[in-house]
């Protein structure tokens, strides 16, 4: 699809023609079960344990602490669920109010299962109030699990603060590091962190594998039983995927500086020229330290669905961080978070571009920009 404008990046990337190359013999004739003793088995072991090894490198981590899972969501879940096993009588789970799906939808679960759970709040640029985070730190706190970079905003937290106040209480850290891999520097070995969740297709890497971080000698309950992965997480290994997951880390690693300077700069063009082009837009979150890819626009009494409808059209792909129900589209519960007022809430599009974003394709979003604005206030759609 020559003529389309990808920017919804933080919803999936395209996949490197390298990782795609990789993978290919493991669909077609290396196809052996990883687990199996013969020399064809473990000639595919030894592919998923360099694909380990690859992992592990981009984020300053040992090969044996990288655990393999499904996707990033399933690597959240799983350090929530398998941290908390270990942590019994305590029942008090913190993490914030902006967490992605993954995280919310499991804290949600274990809350009608008799857990407190407490949410830390943001300011008006999504940063965690630390303050908060240790006055509610107690004797009864099992675990905090928070987003290192904000999917929806770009905002990245304090996480060595954060990390900092969690160690000197002496309670577990999980880090949900999904949208902060391959964007800025993500190192366990400078951080007080017990798990950190990844996922390959946010870098360039395939869909159905993630990995979770385990700090060696931190104990985590499986929640898939089995033999695999040191029998921390069951299942036969999506080979492929993890092979593609590993070229994609190792690319990621080498190519973090550049990328982030090139998309930097696509970033503020974009935000500079929309905000230019159309006196309704305003950039949330714009004063916060934020991953280079990501801008979220707020556009002054529009609707965000209506906004998409025209950009789809148009072949340009973004995203609204809010779900459609009955028709209206809320407000996502970041932006409520925030604080942001409404009238810019209901509008705000995320912006989400790419190693593969050029500056062609920004201007002509920008250009594009003020027509389809003027199209929906025609239309009575504001």
């Amino acid at each position: 699809m020559s003529d389309l404008t990808y920017f919804d990046n933080n919803a999936t990337t395209r996949p490197l023609d390298e990782v795609v190359e990789a993978m290919l013999p493991y669909l077609r004739d290396q196809y052996a079960n990883p687990s199996s003793v013969h020399q064809f088995g473990q000639s595919v072991r030894h592919s998923l344990e360099c694909a380990r090894a690859q992992v592990a490198s981009l984020i300053g981590a040992d090969a044996k602490e990288i655990v393999f899972t499904s996707s990033g969501s399933e690597s959240i879940q799983l350090a929530i669920r398998g941290a908390l096993a270990f942590r019994k009588p305590r029942k008090q789970v913190i993490v914030s109010t902006v967490e992605h799906s993954a995280a919310g939808k499991m804290t949600a679960q274990l809350e009608r299962e008799g857990y407190d759970i407490v949410e830390i709040g943001v300011d008006h640029n999504g940063s965690l109030d630390c303050a908060e985070l240790e006055r509610r730190l107690t004797d009864q706190t099992a675990l905090v699990s928070m987003m290192w970079a904000n999917n929806e905003t770009g905002a990245i937290f304090d996480v060595e603060r954060i990390a900092e106040i969690v160690q000197a209480a002496g309670i577990p850290l999980h880090l949900d590091a999904v949208q902060a891999i391959g964007k800025t520097d993500v190192r366990v070995d400078k951080l007080a962190v017990s798990f950190l969740s990844l996922s390959a297709h946010k870098i360039h890497g395939p869909k159905g594998a993630g990995a979770l971080f385990v700090r060696r000698r931190t104990r985590l309950a499986p929640t898939i039983l089995g033999s695999q992965e040191s029998q921390r997480r069951g299942g036969t290994e999506n080979v492929a995927g993890i092979v593609g997951m590993g070229v994609a880390a190792e690319l990621a690693h080498q190519h973090l500086a550049e990328d982030a300077m090139q998309i930097t700069g696509l970033r503020d063009r974009l935000e500079q020229g929309i905000c230019n082009a159309s006196k309704l837009a305003r950039v949330n979150a714009i004063d916060a330290r934020r991953i280079p890819n990501t801008t979220n626009i707020g556009f002054r009494g529009l609707q965000a669905e209506a906004l998409l409808l025209l950009l789809s059209e148009s072949g340009v792909c973004a995203s609204a961080g809010a779900a459609c129900s009955s028709g209206s589209l809320e407000p996502s519960h970041v932006l409520q978070a925030m604080g942001v007022d409404p009238e810019y809430a209901h509008g705000s599009l995320r912006f989400s571009l790419s190693r593969f974003s050029t500056t062609d394709e920004v201007d002509q979003v920008i250009e594009l920009m003020p027509s389809l604005i003027n199209r929906l206030a025609a239309l009575g759609a504001r």
